[in-house]
């Protein structure tokens, strides 16, 4: 049974705080009465505004309206009154059903009056005559200033839905409101039966803020009764606020004044539960809908929360469940010395503004599309590919639309895939409005790095919870009144040493990220500047200190016994190559000052532009996906990255979310990032060349290469990005992109079962060193020239026959490179130092290769590949020749509390990465080149020249 339709069997209507025109006019709406037991629709200007710039829903419309010369607002109302309508329409066999109790579609007056009784009441009256539809409720705040319109329209036979209600107190004058309302109406000889209303009761925004406030108190609790009181309220209140809520619901409802209402077939104000999606990563992602089930209730769910009950909701009667423990933890808020009114107060002042500020949003959006309409998403992406391609890719859309797979993928269905573990792992999928919806964390992280006296922030991590960081550095740089990143994702002792020459101890906040938190990298990382910070700040070294993990983790643990400043949790549903826009990119970001609320208001674009409810021909990541999905079972799997200037470095993030996500089972996508454009002459027929160009700072001379590779006949998409704020647009629309294409590959996308494989190793050998004192001794096959090679029997074997008489360096790299065929790629895996020098010359390498075997080539430094392209590298197609090239370390670095040092870890990696590379029976050849790695690196980049 359908978990969402079960509800009714309790009582519980179910809603959806959800409205869109395509989501009328695809049928879905209808589709999801039918099979989810839908009862109603709330509005929300929020959606209208994204799909207003991120798609073509009304885009017709406006082009039609433009020419009556009408305001914003007026275009909104004409716009919005129509959806509502057809909405209602939709739903009227609904209200019809069960007698006028449920089918309403809600839309609210303008925020803009919710401190002005008689301008909500004027306009509740002309949208109420203005939709002209029995089963609409009007939205009314319930303001002081809200209530008194909203008792009058009640008396008028106005149908209403009472907004922003958080405390017991407002909501018991609501329902007080509501019966005079009716009384008034039945003495004018109204028929009250006819009258619907809803106090719409807001749920997890309560959690949100009292949560902060605990968190912060508990920071200089006493341990002991002090600190247990805090801990226990964690999480408890808002289910709490609401079941002592529901008991006046059931009171004010009973009384022989209700009674006198009651024998006129008046309809109760049923609550309706509000802001019900889930925040916080350590709480179930359901349980706002979960623990307040009861009987003559509504909850109104967003779209993911409500996808995921359907997928796992759990039911039974839990409203009315511990009143008593629910009224006791009211009273332990008290105790506590946190005051329920303040908190609802603020709530409802923060609330009027967060709609203001979204209705602000939408005059504007409208204002720009009817001056100047900008192309949707899909409109923002083209794609060039030979005919046939292009046919595949059609029949492959036309599959996607006929089998709703969009919907599908939203509704996690794990049989898209594999129908393994995948449905798990979606949580990424509404990220982006949970981060909006609880975006307060940020913005008050933000201000207190500003005002700390910070000049630095240094990111200690490793793979998703390092590159996206990463990427936001190299895109906005430096911002006024904001400390500058830095980002550490190399054992590498001299880069630990290089990084830490760059900031001021006493004045660095690190940022520790690690989602697993037993991740090697991030843990001798804290290690390391743990015990650096205390040698300059003594105790105070915890004040400098915060962490990103998952709740429960060996880094939560770490985090909480050493009193870190804070602990974010990421969500254990969202893979870390999926977590950009978690508060794992998030919350460096907001610490480094980029504007967190306009960067994740403009990614909600892209989630909207990407719906279920979207034509796949429309939806910019089924588009993206489709032609990454059928180009590489084509063959084209070497997907070669250009990017403009200023966003250079996404390629090192979209490495990571193709290749850890699609390389597996011998199959992939194979990512080339910062592979200089060459001349089409130089390229085989496996590539497709994706450009992803900015409106301003883009490379007029990568413009002309790619019309160039375009005239050649090579595959080409291009995407064009508006500004660096649309980065977050791309983090969602590639991982979008990235699980249509693996569905099309047949693989799961979620999973990275050879980098484990290779963090195995890795922990053997350093365990084995930490008793032994030693690694375990290999010996080269070559010893001269300066160098040291290395390699497997069989790749041994076959060298030494390859190169003949010639057993040299040269001779070995000839033979080695040989193995280089049409469809190839070659790999150069470098643990060196990652600075400008070092990556020149390789680079030098990798292109010299590149023209010469007219091969796609990639570059990877050491360790941070391994969490990166190291999953294709070992599970995807074996089609890459590798050339890993290890080095000595001039000077070590030691890490407190271990034997071990970086360069014993960095060796280690090296090693187990190379031993998983040989079991996959890959062309390895790794090079040792001693100490003096600027003249190694220049020696092996002469000698591949030359063997060329």
């Amino acid at each position: 049974m359908n978990p969402l339709k079960q509800l009714q069997e309790y009582g519980q209507s179910v809603w959806l705080d959800y409205i869109r025109r395509t989501l009328i006019l695809t049928g879905e709406l209808q589709r999801v009465i039918d099979h989810d037991g839908l009862r109603g629709v709330t509005s929300n200007p929020a959606i209208f505004e994204k799909a207003i710039t991120g798609s073509s829903d009304y885009a017709a419309a406006l082009k039609l309206l433009k020419q009556h010369q009408l305001e914003p607002s007026d275009l909104f109302e004409e716009l919005a009154v129509r959806d509502i309508q057809d909405a209602a329409d939709v739903l009227w066999p609904v209200y019809e059903k069960t007698s006028k109790r449920d089918g309403y579609v809600s839309l609210e007056v303008s925020p803009y009056l919710a401190r002005n009784t008689k301008g909500t009441l004027d306009e509740g009256r002309r949208l109420w005559k203005l939709v002209g539809r029995d089963n609409v409720m009007i939205k009314v705040p319930g303001t002081t200033e809200g209530i008194p319109a909203f008792q009058q329209l009640i008396s008028e036979g106005v149908n209403i839905n009472v907004t922003l209600l958080f405390s017991q107190k407002t909501y018991e004058a609501v329902a007080e409101a509501y019966i005079a309302g009716l009384e008034k109406f039945a003495a004018g000889g109204g028929d009250v039966s006819k009258v619907a209303s809803v106090a719409s009761f807001f749920i997890s925004r309560i959690d949100s803020a009292i949560d902060a406030t605990l968190t912060a108190k508990l920071k200089t609790a006493k341990p002991g009764t002090e600190e247990e009181l805090y801990k226990g309220l964690m999480g408890k209140v808002a289910i709490a606020n609401a079941k002592v809520t529901y008991q006046a619901y059931k009171s004010i409802f009973s009384g022989d004044r209700w009674n006198r209402l009651a024998k006129k077939n008046a309809q109760t104000q049923r609550v309706l539960w509000a802001s019900t999606s889930t925040k916080n990563p350590t709480y179930r992602d359901v349980i706002y809908v979960e623990e307040l089930i009861g009987a003559d209730t509504v909850n109104t769910i967003p779209p993911a929360t409500f996808d995921a009950f359907r997928d796992h909701g759990k039911l039974r009667n839990s409203l009315e469940e511990n009143v008593d423990a629910a009224k006791k933890t009211m009273q332990d808020l008290e105790k506590a010395g946190i005051s329920m009114r303040e908190v609802t107060d603020k709530l409802v002042d923060d609330g009027v503004k967060i709609f203001s500020d979204a209705f602000d949003k939408l005059l504007d959006a409208i204002q720009r599309e009817t001056e100047a309409p900008t192309p949707t998403k899909s409109q923002q992406f083209a794609y060039k590919v030979p005919q046939s391609m292009a046919v595949e890719i059609k029949a492959s859309l036309e599959d996607w639309r006929v089998g709703k797979k969009a919907r599908r993928l939203w509704g996690r269905d794990a049989a898209l895939w594999t129908g393994k573990d995948e449905a798990k792992w979606l949580g990424w999928l509404n990220i982006t409005d949970d981060q909006i919806a609880h975006r307060h964390h940020l913005s008050d992280f933000a201000e207190e790095v500003k005002g700390s006296g910070f000049t630095q922030v240094l990111l200690l991590g490793m793979g998703g919870s390092s590159l996206c960081p990463e990427v936001m550095k190299m895109t906005f740089g430096k911002i006024d009144g904001f400390p500058e990143m830095h980002v550490l994702d190399s054992t590498d002792p001299a880069q630990v040493k290089a990084v830490e020459g760059k900031v001021n101890l006493e004045k660095t906040l690190f940022i520790v990220s690690s989602k697993s938190g037993s991740t090697t990298e991030p843990n001798i990382f804290k290690q390391y500047f743990f015990d650096r910070a205390k040698s300059v700040v003594g105790g105070k070294a915890s004040e400098h200190f915060v962490a990103i993990t998952d709740p429960g983790s060996k880094m939560h643990k770490v985090a909480e016994g050493d009193r870190f400043r804070h602990i974010f949790f990421g969500d254990p549903t969202i893979g870390g190559r999926y977590s950009a826009l978690s508060d794992f990119g998030m919350v460096p970001a907001a610490a480094m000052g980029v504007d967190t609320q306009k960067f994740l208001d403009q990614t909600a674009e892209m989630v909207h532009a990407c719906t279920a409810s979207v034509p796949v021909e429309e939806n910019p990541g089924v588009l993206l996906g489709s032609v990454l999905g059928v180009l590489g079972k084509r063959g084209h799997d070497k997907i070669t990255i250009v990017t403009s200037p200023p966003i250079w470095d996404l390629g090192a993030w979209l490495e990571q979310l193709l290749a850890e996500s699609t390389g597996k089972q011998g199959k992939g996508l194979i990512p080339v990032d910062k592979e200089e454009l060459g001349a089409p002459e130089v390229y085989g027929s496996d590539r497709l060349f994706v450009y992803l160009r900015t409106d301003s700072g883009f490379d007029a001379g990568q413009d002309a290469k790619i019309e160039a590779l375009k005239a050649a006949g090579q595959p080409v998409v291009r995407i064009a990005i508006k500004d660096k704020y649309d980065l977050g647009q791309e983090f969602f629309r590639w991982e979008i992109a990235t699980a249509v294409a693996g569905s099309i590959l047949g693989i799961n996308p979620f999973d990275q079962p050879d980098v484990e494989a290779s963090k195995i190793v890795t922990r053997e050998l350093t365990e084995a060193y930490e008793k032994t004192g030693s690694l375990p001794s290999e010996k080269p096959f070559f010893d001269g020239d300066g160098v040291k090679l290395f390699a497997d029997e069989a790749n041994i074997a076959n060298l030494n026959k390859a190169a003949g008489s010639d057993k040299s360096l040269k001779g070995y790299l000839k033979a080695h490179l040989a193995q280089l065929k049409a469809g190839d790629y070659f790999g150069l895996l470098a643990y060196v130092q990652m600075n400008q020098p070092n990556e020149k010359t390789l680079q030098q390498t990798r292109h010299a290769v590149r023209d010469k075997k007219k091969v796609a080539t990639c570059l990877g430094f050491g360790p941070r590949f391994l969490h990166s392209t190291g999953q294709a590298y070992k599970g995807g197609p074996n089609s890459g020749v590798f050339l890993q090239v290890t080095c000595d370390d001039a000077k070590d670095l030691a890490i407190p509390g271990q034997k071990y040092t970086f360069g014993v870890v960095k060796a280690a990696q090296a090693r187990g990465d190379f031993q998983v590379l040989s079991d996959r029976r890959r062309r390895a050849l790794r090079v040792h080149i001693g100490a003096d790695v600027a003249s190694g690196l220049e020696k092996l980049n002469a000698a591949v020249k030359s063997a060329l």
